[in-house]
């Protein structure tokens, strides 16, 4: 049976404890937890007992997990997503590079599936050519890093990033020539940038999917809506990923409903049941 879970930028007035309890409380079988300032911040000092801690609530609540490296103003609190392995500093890519491979230590100590990460936004003063280098240089450092544990990179396209769609996220994985290197599919971002039927996109790179965002999403707008309010056709998306026979989980990312986290969980987790109910 496919695997539904919920990523924790979704809680963000939750202590990751209280967001574990209640996403398995409501009937998910993952957790997407997103790094941030207060949850598992690889920079605190108790990161080892919090670790302790949150792997023995996932066994206790029988949930798998992935994790994501999304946090808005985690690395600089004064510039959102920054910096990325496409900055024009060198410096802000070390960190950037540094953090993804702690998150990743994270993921193996939590018995993560996949660590999924982004490219970054390009900015002016960056070239193409660079930006391009730079990323596959580090991405190939990155699955190198991930070589010691085996846990699978999960690269994810994002509209108005350097990678935003399938055809460019193939590009890089041909640079960085890792069987590690893997693809986080959101289905709603896809839903923005392909051409192509979402099932043909699934079936088409099956075998890189290693983790999948799930949402909500109207054409020609990357909003992030509760199921029922866009225009995407989830029997399509489910019988295509019970075609691929696909064991990762899938990850609802509903980031700006944390107000009503708990009601918007539990409504999303009722609409998506029916198709999961088939698989």
């Amino acid at each position: 049976m496919l695997r539904l879970g919920y990523n924790t930028n979704g809680f963000n007035c939750h202590s990751l404890e209280a967001a574990i309890a209640i996403i398995a409380g409501l009937g998910y079988r993952g957790v997407a937890i997103t790094l941030d300032n207060y949850v598992l911040n690889p920079a605190a000092s108790d990161l080892d007992r919090q670790l302790d801690m949150t792997h023995a609530l996932l066994k206790e609540n029988s949930l798998a997990c992935v994790i994501e490296t999304g946090a808005r103003f985690l690395l600089d609190p004064w510039r959102k997503h920054e910096p990325t392995l496409i900055s024009a500093d060198a410096a802000g890519r070390k960190i950037r590079l540094d953090f993804l491979k702690r998150a990743l230590d994270i993921a193996v100590r939590l018995d993560g599936l996949a660590l999924s990460f982004w490219s970054g936004i390009k900015h002016q003063d960056v070239n193409q050519a660079d930006a391009w280098q730079w990323l596959g240089d580090g991405c190939r450092e990155l699955a190198n890093y991930a070589g010691q544990s085996g846990l699978p990179l999960a690269f994810e396209p994002e509209p108005g990033m350097l990678v935003e769609n399938l055809a460019q996220y193939q590009k890089l994985a041909e640079q960085v020539q890792n069987p590690l290197f893997g693809l986080t599919l959101d289905v709603g971002h896809a839903f923005l940038t392909e051409n192509a039927r979402l099932a043909d996109c699934i079936r088409k790179f099956h075998r890189s999917i290693k983790n999948i965002h799930l949402e909500d999403m109207r054409a020609g707008r990357h909003q992030h809506l509760q199921f029922g309010d866009g225009e995407i056709n989830f029997s399509e998306v489910f019988d295509a990923l019970n075609e691929i026979q696909y064991e990762g989980l899938i990850n609802v990312e509903l980031s700006l409903h944390s107000r009503n986290a708990v009601q918007a969980a539990g409504q999303a987790f009722d609409f998506l049941s029916k198709y999961q109910s088939h698989s």
